[in-house]
């Protein structure tokens, strides 16, 4: 009866101690799991799939010479803009004033090339998917502002101030949507001489250049002092 009792109680332990460490198991799993919750409606991480689009000319620009009676410059590059980050706008005639671009637009900027009519290579564009191409980019009526405002630009990023360290690869100083095709803008004779990139058979650009990730301050409402009333 005793040798009975004995192993009743070391039964119980043995089933309490199964029990214990069941329960703690199955807390420490609900512990170690994270949701993932996407409430964010943009991707947390650029796409990558725009750096490779360009990947097949890449020899082209290598064994491509350099045409320097016809390149741009970042001056030029910038001065095209309303303020830095702004889509450039259309220094030429266009077409059709009620077109919005699509084919015409694309025959010469889809891949660049020499053009005749206006003695200069057109821009290739990061994001041809986009045909709505006179949506962002308007043409140029005018050389000089109406009237002068006191807007002023953001200034535009030098080149080569931005490397983290002397001989490391410079970061991406500008926002990667719609310019995730690096070779559209670095390579090539329309790409600005100051940011034509020395290596374009490394397509994949951003497994050394990365964003400029800063983080942004809130400034809260954006409110333009204005005089008018004065």
């Amino acid at each position: 009866m005793k040798r009975i009792g004995i192993i009743s109680l070391f039964l119980i332990l043995f089933l309490a101690f199964v029990a214990v460490w069941n329960i703690s198991y199955r807390e420490g799993q609900e512990e170690a799991y994270i949701p993932i919750e996407n409430e964010n409606p943009m991707p947390i991480i650029p796409s990558e799939i725009g750096v490779f689009e360009r990947s097949k000319f890449a020899l082209d620009y290598v064994n491509m010479p350099v045409d320097e009676n016809h390149q741009r410059t970042l001056e030029t590059y910038y001065n095209n803009r309303a303020f830095h980050g702004a889509p450039p706008s259309i220094p030429h005639p266009v077409a059709s004033e009620r077109g919005m671009g699509e084919n015409i637009c694309l025959k010469c900027h889809q891949n660049g090339g020499f053009v005749d009519k206006f003695n200069a290579y057109a821009p290739v564009t990061p994001h041809p998917e986009m045909v709505n191409c006179r949506q962002c980019h308007v043409a140029q009526v005018t050389e000089s502002l109406f009237e002068e405002t006191n807007f002023h630009k953001i200034k535009a990023p030098e080149v080569g101030v931005n490397n983290a360290l002397d001989g490391s690869p410079p970061v991406i100083p500008h926002q990667i949507q719609m310019h995730e095709n690096c070779l559209a803008c670095h390579a090539g004779p329309a790409a600005p001489k100051e940011i034509r990139v020395t290596h374009p058979e490394r397509v994949n650009c951003r497994q050394c250049h990365v964003p400029n990730n800063k983080e942004t301050r809130d400034i809260g409402e954006f409110k333009r002092i204005s005089n008018y009333d004065e």
